[in-house]
This record gives C-alpha cells, structure tokens and sequence, in this order.
C-alpha cells in the first residue's frame, strides 16, 4: 500500500503530494489562499485542510487527492489548528482572529456547533490519546483552554509559558507537553492538576510538538533556530527518570509541521524558507535527505492508501 505525504505550501496556495517510496511530488493541487494546517481522517478516506488567509476549510478526497467541498463561515478569521475525533466524525477547528472553536460534522461537512475560548489568539488543536478531551493554545493569553469532547464545552484554561504553540498530550494519557514559542521553552504538565512539573530550554521559537507513537520521543520544531530537538521523555541516568533533550537535529530554515510514518521509524519536517521537506531516521536521530515541495511548506500529514 503506498503510503504519501500531504504538503501544504502556504505561499503558493497549493499542496504537494508526495510518493515516499519514489522520494518525489507526484501531484501539486491548488487549494485556497494560504493552506495552514491539515488533519486526515482515521479511514485516510478525507483530509481538511485550514486554508488561513482565505478563511475556507478545503476537503479533499485522498483516493483522487481532489477537492470535494470548501466549507466558509463568517467568524472564520484565519482558520488554522485541525483536529478530529477519534472515530472521526467530528472535525475541531481554532479560528486565531476570531478565537473560536468550530465543531464541524465530517458526515455532513457541515458546522454544527461554535465555541467561544473568550482567549486570545486560539490557535491549534490537540486531542488527549483517549479522545475525551481538547486542548487549545491561546498564544496571547499565554494558556490553554480545556473542552470536553462529550459535552461540547469548555471546562477551564490553565496558564502555561508566554506563546504557546505546539501543545500535545503524551501517549501515556498523563502528561501535556507545551511548547512555549516567547521564551523558548518546553513545559511538562500533569494532566489531572495543571502543575508543571518541568521546564526545559529548547531552539529557538519552538512552535510544533508531536510525539513518537511509543512517546519514547517528543519533537519539536523550533523554527528560529532551523533544528529540531529531540526529547527522550523518560531519559534514565543516575537513578532520575525525567524528559530531557538528547539532541538538536539540524534542518532546514523555520522547522514547521511534523509528521511520523506509520511504523514511527521516520520523521518528516517541512521546512518553510527552504521550500522542503527533511526526512529523519528515527533510529539514527539523523536527517537522511530532504524533498523539495512547494512555496512556504508548514502543515504535513502522512497518508497510507
């Protein structure tokens, strides 16, 4: 089965897809203005694609990798962090301007419910790994906003660092990993009380985060400084079980989106001034090659069909 890359190329409103068995663009597709964010459902049937600056949501259909629907609403300003449900029938999606939730059903692809964070600048989304819970980013009020995915309604905000972007929840359901872009830093959060219990320095304006699927790893793209570090979350030494940076890899300029594969044996990284994707061994903790793409890639998602 071929597995792909969805590539977002924000300043030239198209995507690229990728063959990463060939490690070449086999489609570019034009899309609405400034192409942010992407998520696929759990079939890998459809893929949203936040489409910022021209306040849409583009569906595609990953069998003909065409653009089935665009979805518009008028409180979308700069439309951006996608997330889905675990059994992918509803699509979350942060509207930073407008700082809303939208609750969208993926049957329909129509938007059921708004949700105000009264927050500024709400920016992405993140789902814990049981799916019963939404994390947001509000990177002008430097904390995260909680909804419950049963209710549909907000249950409180926690304050984390100043700017916070990349936001994820380790695999083991008890940890939310912040990256905290203005003053870059990576905060861990236990989830039950809100406290972090550590902080860790990392690259410079640190603005995505994702976990290795094992989460024996974190990611984060620090788009300053063109690396990513690496966090080994359970870094044993001297008796101390603690996350802890291991390494920076260097890539390209401004480190965005990151992706692992299906077997987490490699990493990809869109690199957003240098117009490519890098792909990582996650054995080796080694950039092996890059692919070029399109104009300003961010967003990235891996499909296997």
């Amino acid at each position: 089965m071929p597995e792909h890359l969805i590539v977002l190329n924000k300043d030239e409103d198209t995507i690229s897809v990728i063959d990463l068995e060939k490690h070449e663009v086999v489609n570019t597709i034009e899309t609405s203005h400034n192409p942010h964010e992407i998520v696929i459902t759990p079939d890998g049937k459809k893929s949203y694609i936040a489409c910022s600056l021209g306040n849409k949501v583009d569906i595609i259909n990953n069998e003909t990798f065409e653009i089935v629907k665009r979805l518009e609403h008028p409180d979308f300003n700069f439309p951006h962090g996608v997330g889905l449900t675990q059994d992918g029938s509803k699509l979350y999606l942060a509207s930073t301007y407008s700082e809303k939730v939208f609750i969208i059903n993926t049957l329909t692809d129509e938007i059921e419910k708004i949700i105000p964070t009264n927050q500024k600048l709400s920016h992405m989304i993140s789902f814990s790994p049981d799916g019963n819970t939404v994390y947001v980013p509000n990177i002008g009020s430097n904390n995260i906003t909680v909804i419950n995915v049963q209710s549909e309604e907000i249950t409180t905000h926690f304050p984390v660092g100043p700017g916070p972007e990349g936001v994820a929840v380790h695999p083991n359901g008890k940890h939310i990993y912040v990256a905290n872009q203005d003053d870059d830093t990576m905060h861990v959060i236990d989830m039950e009380t809100y406290e972090v219990l550590y902080k860790r320095r990392v690259g410079n304006i640190p603005v995505r985060l994702v976990f290795s699927q094992d989460g024996k790893y974190a990611l984060i793209a620090n788009r300053g400084s063109g690396d990513i570090s690496v966090i080994e979350t359970e870094q044993k030494i001297n008796g101390q079980v603690r996350p802890w940076e291991i390494k920076r890899i260097p890539v390209g300029i401004w480190a965005g989106g990151i992706v692992f594969n299906r077997d987490g044996s490699y990493a990809y990284v869109a690199n957003n001034k240098t117009n490519d994707v890098s792909i990582i061994n996650m054995n080796t903790l080694k950039e092996e090659t890059r692919i070029d793409v399109g104009i300003h890639p961010d967003g990235i998602a891996y499909v296997k069909k």
